[in-house]
Formats: C-alpha cells, sequence, structure tokens
C-alpha cells in the first residue's frame, strides 16, 4: 500500500479524531473508508454521464479505433 499525506484543517482534523475516538477506529481507517466511498460514488457519476454518450457516438468510436 502507498502511502498518502492528507492535509486537513484543523476543524475537519478534529471532527475526523473525534469520530474515530466514538467509533474505537483509527482516524486513518475512516478516511480511507470515506475517500473509497466517494471514488465509488463518483465512478458511477462518470459511468452515468458517459455510457449514453458512448452509446449515441457508437460508429464514430469504432472508426476513430480503426
Amino acid at each position: 500500500m502507498k502511502e498518502l499525506t492528507l492535509r486537513l484543517d484543523p476543524a475537519l482534523r478534529q471532527a475526523l479524531d473525534d469520530l474515530a475516538d466514538a467509533q474505537g477506529r483509527m482516524p486513518e481507517a475512516i478516511a480511507e473508508e470515506a475517500v473509497r466511498k466517494h471514488l465509488h460514488a463518483e465512478g458511477r457519476l462518470v459511468r452515468s454521464l458517459a455510457e449514453p454518450i458512448a452509446k449515441e457516438h457508437t460508429e464514430l468510436l469504432r472508426r476513430l479505433g480503426e
């Protein structure tokens, strides 16, 4: 696993620490889960926008791939 340094403003860091304490978890685990959920949601959004465009332009995309 690669390491990532994330700079948070003090209020956000405090909220993260408070949530971690309340859940008995490490702040890093909560942050990783939040990033994973965000990436999943954004991926779904992008796919939902891209699929209709790809279907509409199937022939053009096929020709570009030649």
